[in-house]
């Protein structure tokens, strides 16, 4: 009866159209009032433990300095200042992307919002420059996904937050696979993409030198300053990921106004902002924690593990099966919302087949990544195919984003044949 309840809970949400959070809320209510004996209370306290923990405070304040430095001009300095070093590689400025999207998630936190900071800077300065605006949104919508890896990450802070899984070691676990994976997006625009005519304009700003390139560097100095009163503050001990985050708004407010081009009016429309994404966070949260919470009681996840183990499943089989779960899954519900409905039976059985609670996050951060890249739902190619004014359609958009898309994929089977990628600077600094 319990899994009929959640069947029918999921299918009624997507025929309806309701929020995702309440369609997951009533399904878990209705399993704690019909199935548990009138224990709708238990879910109100699973929400009310959850919601005034100190640490996930750090969710709103990330996604708060976010929008600050979207509003505040700050990615196109970036911007500006980035591109001249690619000037003379194959590939040149589409290369920018992917590099200015993993410098800028290392200030955002979230995929769309640097989608939408690079996207809006770049596609048009690129289109006037003759690049294929197809492999421009592709390759934004690729670096745009990096946001949600590089730390500090949303993914990976509600992930902690919810799994009570360490959130330093999480955002140290992010850093090197996020670089490979750029790494990686920067060698196909190069070995590849470059060299299909009409990508690349001929000669695009040949007289940059490599000395002229670094001095323009200089300027930007002001994000070291922001990236260390976020992530080093965290990494030295100094401060908790909730208290790094005060840091961090109070931080992008300065470098706004004196650095960007902040006012009193972007910084309130900022803050409307973030409080709208982070209110319809939170309703999936509450939903997913209420659902989460009939299911522990009923034990399910035990279930689960008990009947995997049955099947003499390998780890890796077990991994393979969850992965192709995200991927369906990833086609239909966003990336912070499939992770949230999926964790209470995901992480459980995971961990319970050996698989290292870090490690998992990374490779889960990286699965709902490869979903903001997947139509219908692919949130990224919605945000760039919208800022091209549908000169490049959702579907062109997908079309130049799957390379990428099987980059990720890559990344995934990477992580899980040197899982150390991911844990040695979680291993070597905790």
């Amino acid at each position: 009866m319990v899994w009929l309840i959640i069947l029918a809970g999921f299918i009624v949400t997507a025929l309806t159209g309701i929020p995702i959070g309440l369609g997951l809320a009533m399904t878990g209510l209705a399993i704690l009032h019909f199935v548990v004996g009138g224990a709708a209370d238990l879910g109100v306290t699973a929400v009310w433990n959850v919601f005034t923990d100190f640490t996930l405070s750090a969710v709103p304040l990330f996604i708060f300095m976010g929008e600050i430095m979207l509003v505040s001009g700050v990615s196109g300095r970036l911007y500006t200042a980035i591109s001249p070093l690619f000037s003379r590689v194959p590939g040149q400025l589409l290369h920018t992307n992917i590099a200015v999207s993993t410098l800028f998630g290392a200030v955002s936190g979230a995929s769309t919002s640097t989608a939408a900071a690079v996207g809006s800077v770049a596609y048009p300065e690129l289109e006037k420059r003759g690049y294929d605006p197809r492999a421009v949104v592709g390759t934004l919508a690729a670096g745009g996904t990096l946001g949600l890896l590089i730390p500090p990450s949303l993914s990976l802070l509600i992930y902690g937050a919810t799994q009570q899984v360490s959130i330093g070691q999480l955002f140290l676990a992010g850093i090197l696979p996020g670089i490979m994976l750029a790494a990686m997006m920067m060698a196909y625009i190069g070995l590849v993409l470059s060299r299909r005519k009409g990508t690349v304009p001929d000669n695009d700003d040949p007289n940059w030198s490599l000395g002229k390139a670094l001095r323009i560097l200089l300027p930007i100095w002001p994000i070291g300053f922001l990236v260390f009163a976020v992530l080093g503050t965290i990494y030295l001990g100094l401060a908790t990921p909730t208290e790094a985050a005060g840091l961090g708004v109070g931080a992008s407010i300065v470098l706004g106004f004196l650095w960007g081009d902040l006012t009193l009016r972007k910084l309130w429309a900022a803050f409307i902002d973030s409080v709208q994404v982070f209110v319809s966070i939170g309703v999936v949260m509450m939903g997913a924690l209420i659902l989460a919470q009939a299911m522990s009681i009923l034990g399910l996840p035990l279930q689960v593990l008990s009947w995997i183990e049955s099947m003499n499943l390998s780890p890796l089989a077990v991994l393979v099966a969850v992965s192709i779960f995200y991927l369906i899954l990833g086609c239909f519900f966003d990336g912070i919302s499939l992770m949230l409905m999926t964790l209470p039976i995901v992480f459980p059985v995971l961990t319970g087949v050996g698989y290292d609670p870090v490690w998992l996050g990374v490779v889960i951060t990286i699965l709902i990544e490869i979903g903001m890249l997947t139509p219908p739902v692919g949130m990224n190619l919605y945000v760039l195919s919208g800022i091209t004014g549908n000169r490049v359609t959702l579907l062109q958009a997908a079309g130049a984003s799957l390379p990428f898309w099987l980059i990720l994929l890559s990344g995934v089977a990477i992580l899980t044949l040197l899982p150390g990628i991911a844990l040695l600077l979680p291993n070597s600094l905790y």
